[in-house]
C-alpha cells in the first residue's frame, strides 16, 4: 500500500492514488488518541471503514476529515452522542454556524430559566463554566411572566418534569413575553402528542440531560436552527429501500455464524420502518391537514431506514446471505 503524504494543511489532503490510514494514523491526523477513537467507533459507529488483509481498520481521507470535524466540534462544546450521527456536510455546516456566532456574539448566551429543579442544578454545577448568562429565573411559568419582559434573554429554558397539554400554551405565552429568539423545553415524562404539538411551535424539545453541562449544547443548536431530535432535513429526501420485504424476511429465517440473532432483529426492525414509512405515505394523501406532520414522519423513518440497511448490508455480507 502506497504510503500517505504527509498533511500539509488543516483539512487532510488526498493524493492521486488515494491513500488509506491505519486506526493510529487516523486517530493523530484527526487530532484523537487512538483511545478515544475506539471507544467512538464502539459506541457510535463512526465510520464504515474497510479492513486491510490483516483486518486492520483502514481509513479513507473523507474519513479522517469528518473525524477531524467532529473533534473539532467536541472541542467547542458540541456533545458526541448528539453529533455522531451526522453527515459531512452537516458537520462543517455546524462548524461554519459556530464562526460565525463567535464573530457575531460577545459573552456567554443569554438564558432565562424556568424550573426549580433546573436552577438548582445549575447552582451546584458553576453558572460561569457552562458559558451561560443567566438573566431571570422562575419556578413556574406563572411566576416567570412578570420577570421575562425585561430579560434581554436569547433562549427561553422550560424544565418541567411531568409535562402535559395545560403547559403548551404558558410556554407559547411566555415566548412572547420573553421575545427570545429560541425555546428549549426539558421534560421527564410527556405525551407525545404534547411533544408533537411543541416541535410544530418550533420548540426544542427534550428528555432532561443527565449531564447539565448538555444544556449549552442544547443553546447552541436551537439558535443555530438544528432539530436534534428529530434531524430531519426539509430537503434530505431517503434513498429508495435496498431490500424489499421479501427479502427482508427472508433474512429472518436465515441460519447465522454471529452467535446471536441480530440478523433475524435487524430485519424485522427494517420491515417494521418501512411498513410505517410506507404507512406515513398514505397518511399524508388521506389527511390534508396533517399533510406536512405526515411528511415529516415518513422522511424520518425513510433516513432511519437507510442507516439501518447499512448495517443490515454489512450484517449479511459477514453472514454470506444472498439478496
Amino acid at each position: 500500500m502506497k504510503k500517505p503524504v504527509k498533511e500539509t494543511s488543516a483539512a487532510v489532503q488526498e493524493d492521486s492514488a488515494g491513500s488509506a490510514y491505519r486506526s493510529g494514523t487516523a486517530a493523530r491526523l484527526a487530532g484523537l488518541s487512538v483511545e478515544t477513537l475506539r471507544v467512538w467507533e464502539r459506541r457510535y459507529e463512526l465510520s464504515d471503514t474497510q479492513r486491510s488483509d490483516r483486518g486492520q481498520r483502514l481509513y479513507t481521507v473523507e474519513q479522517v476529515n469528518r473525524l477531524r470535524l467532529l473533534k473539532n466540534l467536541v472541542d467547542q462544546g458540541h456533545s458526541i452522542g448528539l453529533i455522531a450521527g451526522l453527515q459531512i456536510a452537516q458537520l462543517e455546516e455546524l462548524a461554519r454556524t459556530h464562526t460565525s456566532e463567535q464573530v457575531h456574539r460577545a459573552g456567554p448566551i443569554r438564558v432565562a430559566l424556568v424550573g426549580q429543579r433546573l436552577k438548582e442544578r445549575l447552582a451546584t454545577t458553576g453558572r460561569d463554566n457552562l458559558s451561560l448568562d443567566i438573566r431571570c429565573t422562575s419556578v413556574t411559568l406563572v411566576d416567570a411572566m412578570s420577570v421575562l419582559p425585561n430579560a434581554g434573554a436569547e433562549v427561553l429554558v422550560v424544565e418541567i418534569a411531568e409535562l402535559d397539554e395545560s403547559a403548551v400554551p404558558l410556554i407559547e405565552q411566555a415566548r412572547q413575553v420573553a421575545d427570545v429568539q429560541a425555546v428549549v423545553v426539558m421534560y421527564r415524562f410527556c405525551p407525545s402528542a404534547v411533544i408533537r404539538q411543541l416541535r410544530m411551535n418550533n420548540c426544542l424539545v427534550v428528555r432532561v440531560p443527565a449531564d447539565i453541562g448538555e444544556l449549552v449544547v442544547l443553546c447552541r443548536t436551537v439558535l443555530a436552527g438544528q432539530r436534534v431530535a428529530l434531524n430531519v432535513e426539509q430537503g434530505a429526501e431517503p434513498s429508495p429501500p435496498r431490500f424489499d420485504d421479501d427479502v427482508l424476511t427472508s433474512f429472518t429465517t436465515a441460519s447465522n455464524t454471529v452467535g446471536c440473532e441480530c440478523p433475524r432483529h435487524l430485519a424485522e426492525i427494517l420491515l417494521m420502518i418501512s411498513s410505517f414509512e410506507r404507512y406515513s405515505a398514505q397518511c399524508l394523501s388521506r389527511n390534508a391537514d396533517d399533510a406536512q406532520l405526515h411528511q415529516e414522519l415518513g422522511r424520518a423513518a425513510g433516513q432511519a431506514r437507510n442507516i439501518l440497511e447499512v448495517a443490515m448490508a454489512r450484517l449479511a455480507q459477514a453472514e454470506g446471505l444472498q439478496y
